[in-house]
């Protein structure tokens, strides 16, 4: 039975925000590897004009400002939340003189005017892009020649709890992943793709590439319980039907806040995951 358009729209902004509150928490919690990435880039001279582009809550642009001290950045994204968040932050923190945001669809017929950036910066939103060989194509046509583009990919969802946990339904995270697979292999097909030969093709040449891994403690952070129920949540949504019922018990069990399962109150999470970073450059 399809919902009532109000209770869509509810699903949709309720999605929205818990997409930006991952976003916001991934920045927050990462920001030493963000920093990290872009002290790696190889650039030529201290770059001007910069594009984030698919910025989310701009957890790219704030890192670029702050190592690129006299540039400024547009943030392009299709979310109006997402850059609204990003404008309030920027406001917040003194820079929205440095900031420019532009909503729209990459996938579109039309591209955004992006001037002639000399860094563009695209990190875990390459994968998003129905055709990303075109997009790689208009961004090496938008560079200035000379030019750098970033390209940030993720290995997969962020992992969190160790392989004996739950007691009661060890290795349950990686059946939840692995029962993602199909929809991600659907939906975003290109997320964890090697991007260089991509690259290549649109004419780019590749400067080098890094693996950063993380593999943060739980302590070292309080944030990781709540970003480890914010994707948790985002998983029992696709995994729901698929998973054994015991699996999906567990997981409420974890993703219920008042419990003492909850993964809020364990003290052997830890932030696992891994960012490659492309540095393609476009010819003089």
């Amino acid at each position: 039975m399809a919902h009532p358009h109000s209770n869509t729209t509810h699903h949709t902004a309720a999605a929205v925000t818990a997409q930006a509150e991952i976003l916001d928490l991934d920045a927050e919690i990462l920001a030493e590897y963000a920093t990290a990435i872009a002290a790696w880039l190889p650039v030529q001279a201290s770059p001007r004009e910069i594009v984030d582009l698919g910025s989310g809550t701009g957890a790219g642009t704030f890192t670029l400002l702050a190592r690129f001290p006299d540039a400024r950045v547009l943030a392009v994204d299709s979310s109006v939340d997402h850059l609204r968040r990003l404008h309030d932050k920027a406001c917040a923190t003194g820079v929205l003189e440095r900031v420019h945001t532009v909503t729209a669809d990459l996938d579109a017929a039309d591209w955004p005017d992006l001037g002639t950036p000399d860094l563009v910066w695209a990190s875990a939103s390459m994968h998003h892009m129905a055709d990303p060989a075109r997009t790689l194509r208009k961004v090496y046509d938008a560079l200035e020649p000379g030019g750098l583009f970033a390209v940030v990919e993720l290995a997969g969802l962020p992992r969190f709890l160790p392989e004996t946990a739950p007691a009661d339904r060890p290795g349950l995270e990686q059946r939840c992943h692995a029962a993602t697979a199909g929809f991600h292999a659907d939906h975003v097909p290109h997320r964890g793709a090697d991007w260089g030969p991509m690259l290549t093709a649109a004419g780019f040449t590749v400067e080098g590439t890094h693996t950063f891994a993380v593999d943060m403690a739980g302590e070292r952070n309080p944030s990781i319980g709540r970003y480890a129920l914010t994707v948790l949540q985002g998983v029992r949504h696709r995994v729901a039907e698929t998973i054994a019922v015991e699996d999906l018990a567990a997981l409420d069990r974890l993703l219920d806040t008042g419990s003492p399962h909850s993964v809020l109150r364990r003290d052997d999470l830890a932030l696992r995951t891994e960012r490659t970073v492309w540095a393609a450059r476009r010819a003089d």
